[in-house]
């Protein structure tokens, strides 16, 4: 682990985070800011905090603009984050991040109401990723080690829209940035 990758994260968030965050009240920054802010308040373990600070991660590394789910166009930013991250952080803080949107698909299906209760934009890009899911992926994604992080980590991203809410800068996240990162043997 190298304080300079840390340093690539923070700086990641701060220089980039300030696009709107699909079409809801908030930027990228604000976003995964309130996400971490959310986890820390619920006691979540560092490497969860810092999974809930990063999932969306992968809508500041593509090229896409702001607006891609209005021209139909699935980013699949879970993937370009994982993918991103687990170069240097351990699987417990990737693993939900790759599964976030999989949670959405799923919570869609199993929970009564958790449908109705989705914004506008997360309601659109849940078309684009797939729609609810099948019993079989259901099955399937319930199996997965890293399911209830996954789940906790979607009910974190859903409070995360508040206008105006204050929270700590991201540097101020590098303890549950540093306690994720991957052990070097």
């Amino acid at each position: 682990m190298t304080l300079k990758s840390v340093e690539s994260v923070i700086e990641l968030l701060s220089q980039h985070g300030n696009s709107q965050y699909g079409g809801e009240a908030v930027t990228q920054s604000e976003h995964a800011l309130q996400s971490g802010l959310i986890a820390r308040n619920k006691g979540y373990a560092l490497t969860l905090i810092a999974a809930c600070l990063l999932h969306d991660i992968g809508h500041l590394l593509h090229h896409l603009p702001d607006d891609a789910p209005d021209q139909g166009i699935d980013d699949f930013h879970e993937e370009l984050g994982a993918g991103w991250l687990e170069q240097n952080f351990s699987p417990d803080t990737v693993e939900p991040v790759r599964l976030h949107v999989a949670a959405k698909r799923y919570l869609c299906s199993k929970e009564p109401g958790y449908l109705e209760g989705l914004s506008g934009p997360s309601l659109l890009s849940l078309e684009l990723q797939g729609g609810p899911m099948s019993v079989s992926e259901m099955t399937d994604f319930e199996n997965n080690p890293y399911f209830e992080s996954a789940i906790a980590l979607r009910r974190v991203d859903e409070e995360a829209k508040i206008p105006g809410l204050a929270t700590p800068s991201p540097s101020d996240f590098k303890l549950e940035l540093v306690a994720s990162f991957k052990s070097k043997v």
